[in-house]
């Protein structure tokens, strides 16, 4: 029987640390390794995901403030299931490494995904001292960024050859350019084939600070006049920063030229009714988002933070503005208005981009790369060279 992974995560929902687990567990070869997924609080529809019903979803249900039973239901669940690497992602499944070294758990790796808006550059000492108390406990360190491969070598002191460098892979056959007509969004009348659709996707938090690109938006509009016929505003998912968004857009009179319809399935085909893709974020691991709109053959338009300089090329896949600034990117948007075959050009480099690097079969390899060596011992590449599983380079 393969061996056993147990991947804890905090929640199991919409969201990019989530997304990449399941487009890995759903691309990684069964006979190498069986999954299990740890939720510390709970779980949501998001799990129908998985392409597999066999896979166990456990949900602790961790409450809010210091809650010592979840350890205990914890060490239960490690004892039941018997994994064979415990894999952790992001800061609040990292304490529970020393349980599974505890449990003699043979395989224990930890990732890093990205920092919440507590601790945008990592530098809090009190999260910083927790992940230097468990380092004895973690065999192996993932990053999917290089930005946040440096961090945990030099701030965090991880030796560099305990940290693995991974990217996300992006489905390129989900997310591919329009071909043909635009395919129509929004209420009656919200866009024409004429339109120009800025949009944007993910979780809609502080972190990733979709006000900014809502007053760039209302700035836009308010400033150009012709702009105004044609301007349109998409911004896709839930959380805290909805109703404030409505509020700005109510504000100045242009709700009508935006629509933010909460989460939703049909992701792919939005992506080709855009025109450009925003990512107004104040700090990012790896964008799933940006992967997911440079295979839609989008131009880019993202934050200068964490690893988005790592996806989004200047001037050649698209355009990098500082943090929370909304005039540089309502100018940014501006450019790309004005400029179909800037548009057309930078969306086919990215689309090309993707297809290099950032496939999902070099994702999968990685980490399968990652799991032989931590369970067997394997040198770097080797087991991944036995499959036939080729780890693309990244250009």
């Amino acid at each position: 029987m393969p061996p056993l992974i147990l991947h804890v995560i905090q929640r199991l929902a919409i969201g990019g640390l989530e997304n990449g687990l399941v487009n890995l567990i759903n691309h990684m070869p069964g006979e190498r390794y069986r999954h299990a997924i740890l939720c510390l609080t709970a779980a949501s529809d998001f799990r129908n995901r998985l392409r597999s019903t066999e896979i166990p979803v456990i949900q602790l249900n961790q409450s809010s403030g210091h809650d010592f039973a979840v350890h205990r239901r914890f060490w239960k669940s490690l004892r039941e299931l018997k994994p064979d690497i415990v894999h952790t992602r992001n800061l609040p499944a990292l304490e529970f490494q020393f349980i599974a070294a505890l449990a003699g758990v043979k395989g224990r790796i930890h990732s890093e995904h990205g920092r919440d808006v507590h601790d945008l550059d990592g530098c809090s000492r009190k999260y910083n001292a927790l992940r230097k108390a468990m380092r004895p406990f973690v065999q192996q360190y993932a990053a999917v960024s290089r930005d946040l491969e440096q961090w945990l070598i030099n701030t965090i002191g991880i030796p560099k050859q305990s940290v693995a460098q991974i990217y996300n892979g992006v489905r390129a056959d989900l997310f591919q350019p329009l071909r043909g007509p635009r395919y129509p969004i929004g209420p009656d009348d919200f866009m024409a084939q004429d339109s120009f659709v800025i949009g944007t996707v993910g979780r809609l938090e502080v972190v990733k600070d979709q006000l900014t690109l809502v007053r760039a938006f209302i700035h836009l509009v308010k400033t150009d006049s012709p702009m105004r016929q044609r301007l349109r505003l998409v911004i896709i998912g839930d959380g805290s920063l909805r109703q404030p968004a409505f509020e700005l857009l109510r504000t100045a009179n242009v709700e009508r030229l935006a629509w933010l319809p909460g989460e939703r399935e049909d992701v792919p085909a939005i992506m080709r009714a855009l025109d450009l893709f925003v990512l107004p974020s104040l700090r990012e691991g790896i964008s799933n988002t940006i992967l997911e709109a440079m295979a839609s053959g989008l131009p880019v338009v993202a934050t200068r933070v964490g690893g988005n300089p790592e996806l989004v090329v200047e001037n050649v896949t698209g355009m990098m503005v500082a943090p929370s600034d909304p005039s540089a990117m309502a100018q940014a948007i501006d450019d790309y208005c004005r400029d179909h075959e800037k548009r057309a050009m930078q969306g086919r480099e990215g689309r090309r981009r993707v297809e290099s690097n950032f496939s999902m079969e070099a994702m999968v390899a990685g980490y399968v790369d990652l799991y032989d060596r931590v369970l067997f011992g394997r040198r770097k590449n080797e087991s991944a060279a036995e499959r036939g599983m080729a780890i693309h380079p990244i250009q």
